[in-house]
């Protein structure tokens, strides 16, 4: 039976989320990948435990994560029957819905009627009779957004989520959703948006200081941009990464000359920090104190102990940050 860490707590720093009365770690671990029917099961149950012996309390998962779509959620309630749960109270646990999870014309988007069953079903994998956060995955051009607001708040008045969060929603997306939960008193707390140096799409359309003007937790995800702001690539394509085992996200074009000339430059600067240059992607996320936490996905126990150790240093000197932007134009 697994017995967590006594010290886990001491490392990790937790930030409030938006004018919530919520903390989240700033490291928190997404199930999106290597979770699936085709991942090893210890091995997921090692990441999971060793996160949390390093006081990440937030796993991050949605109704289609796999493969099959499901499958991370029925995994990681395995896990947590094999122990994690005995911490429940602990953890915040959030899944979504939002994206095609079965056939028909109810399994996808946003209505009502999805998103309740979804997440009655996403309970039942995970085992559970709650989640902390549930958030809609991706906005719907068709269905309206009051009634996408109007069921995630029926939902937190079931009982059945704690807070609300929206996903891939951009600046006036936001304004326009925050709004109708204002009027609903729903606890809405949390946007969750790709974020890396290399993508920098919240700060050109503005929600990244809208959210922290108006009190809007920020949860990235793919902080590393699927793996080439680390050392992975920089000497070639291994036949065990992303882009020869997947595919699906991260594309062999995407190694570029001039990207690499990037990376080199980026983990050169990241050795005089003392820092990898995956730790160095993700402090930089948090440089500004706007961010509420950082998604990590990992493969292995390793890269999570890795990625927890960013957390050594935080800041950035005015010199870095000028030579960080000169190296991303």
């Amino acid at each position: 039976m697994y017995v967590a860490d006594e010290k886990r707590y001491d490392e990790m720093k937790y930030n409030r989320c938006g004018a919530s009365g919520l903390l989240l770690p700033a490291v928190s671990l997404g199930l999106w990948h290597n979770f699936g029917s085709n991942g090893n099961f210890e091995t997921m149950q090692a990441m999971c435990y060793t996160a949390f012996d390093k006081g990440i309390t937030h796993f991050d998962l949605a109704n289609n994560y796999g493969p099959i779509p499901g499958a991370a959620e029925e995994n990681f309630g395995r896990i947590l029957d094999k122990g994690l749960g005995a911490y429940r109270d602990e953890l915040i646990i959030s899944t979504k819905a939002g994206y095609d999870m079965w056939p028909g014309p109810y399994g996808n988007w946003g209505s009502k009627k999805y998103l309740v069953a979804s997440l009655d079903q996403s309970l039942k994998r995970m085992g559970l009779d709650y989640v902390d956060i549930y958030y809609h995955h991706r906005p719907d051009p068709n269905t309206p957004l009051e009634e996408t607001v109007r069921a995630l708040d029926g939902i937190v008045r079931s009982g059945k989520a704690l807070y609300v969060g929206i996903s891939n929603y951009n600046k006036e997306q936001t304004i326009e959703a925050a709004k109708l939960f204002k009027e609903l008193g729903t606890p809405f707390v949390i946007n969750q948006r790709k974020y890396s140096m290399f993508v920098r799409d919240i700060e050109t359309d503005g929600l990244k200081d809208y959210a922290a003007a108006n009190g809007i937790g920020i949860i990235t995800f793919c902080p590393l941009a699927q793996g080439l702001l680390t050392d992975r690539y920089i000497n070639g394509i291994p036949e065990d990464s992303r882009i020869r085992t997947d595919g699906r996200f991260l594309k062999e074009n995407a190694i570029t000359e001039e990207t690499l000339g990037k990376i080199r430059a980026l983990g050169a600067l990241a050795a005089e920090r003392g820092q990898t240059l995956a730790q160095m992607a993700l402090s930089w996320i948090l440089r500004d104190g706007d961010i509420t936490s950082v998604l990590i996905g990992a493969s292995r126990p390793a890269q999570i102990l890795d990625n927890v150790g960013m957390l050594k240093n935080l800041e950035f000197s005015t010199e870095e940050r000028q030579r960080i932007e000169d190296i991303l134009k």
